[in-house]
């Protein structure tokens, strides 16, 4: 992962691994990066002493290609870059002014263009396993003036080195009337809608991607947008185990992803105590 921090027209002091920048109107920006998922997410984070570079922090969660990736801070996209089975894969890199960038990368989906301005919390990409990766995660860097930074989240710098887990306030104030996410947005390119019920609060849609036999289940929410507040999604395969995501989340629970080659689904989801349970169906 890599973090640019770039000062322009501003005066400067570095002390230690840290930089105190002072005047100009964005020179707090590194202390408004949040999180590069939707409010309320939970993400594995992994920082490691040989990693390239090694302020980057690798981040996962159970099946997580394809979730949504967002923009830690407003900016304007710089890079939209595509390296096919190497280095980055497929990767955006947004400036955020005084000489701030932040870097996204292994995408499946790059979803903002050079030149567009994006608001803090936007989508701008999905969870994929392009260019050397090993497996689905997101590659997450913050720079200053080219040179990578230890990451700091609401101010805070996440744990170097080791794995912690972290939890999303990326534009968790609330008071929105549109949920700026769709099914097929949360759940990730190739995923169409097959079946949806509504409970109190949030939308629960059942998905179906057709080129990798998986189904997904996302509870969008309809009430609270933006607030973390308590929302989940389930599915379960017969014969197996269901799997549930819930949590107090801004925005949706879920993907929820399984395969059932030749095996019926129950599917569902839940806003507090409203609740909507599926018979076990869509069988082929």
């Amino acid at each position: 992962m890599n973090v640019k921090r770039m000062l322009s027209g501003v005066a400067g002091l570095a002390i230690g691994l840290g930089v105190l920048v002072i005047g100009g109107p964005q020179a707090n920006a590194a202390t408004n990066f949040e999180m590069p998922f939707p409010c309320g997410q939970t993400w594995s984070g992994n920082t490691r002493s040989n990693h390239s570079p090694a302020q980057a922090v690798d981040l996962n969660r159970g099946a997580d290609e394809g979730d949504a990736v967002v923009a830690s801070a407003a900016g304007k996209v710089s890079k939209v870059r595509n390296e096919g089975s190497q280095s980055y894969g497929r990767w955006i890199e947004i400036d955020h002014g005084s000489g701030w960038t932040t870097r996204y990368a292994h995408l499946s989906a790059q979803r903002v263009s050079v030149g567009q301005s994006v608001s803090q919390g936007q989508t701008i990409g999905n969870v994929g396993n392009t260019g050397g990766s090993t497996g689905a995660h997101l590659h997450y860097e913050q720079l200053l003036n080219g040179s990578p930074q230890r990451i700091k989240w609401s101010g805070d710098t996440i744990l170097y080195y080791g794995t912690q887990n972290y939890k999303s306030k990326n534009k968790c104030g609330g008071g929105g009337t549109t949920n700026p996410y769709t099914p097929e947005e949360a759940c990730g390119d190739g995923y169409k809608v097959i079946d949806g019920a509504n409970v109190v609060g949030a939308r629960v849609s059942l998905l179906y991607n057709a080129s990798n036999g998986y189904n997904c289940v996302v509870a969008i929410k309809t009430t609270k947008i933006g607030a973390a507040s308590d929302v989940g999604a389930f599915l379960e395969v017969q014969g197996e185990a269901r799997t549930t995501d819930r949590d107090e989340y801004g925005y949706y629970a879920g993907p929820v992803k399984k395969k059932a080659p030749g095996k019926c689904v129950k599917w569902g989801g839940m806003v507090g105590s409203s609740s909507y349970t599926s018979a076990f169906e869509h069988c082929d």
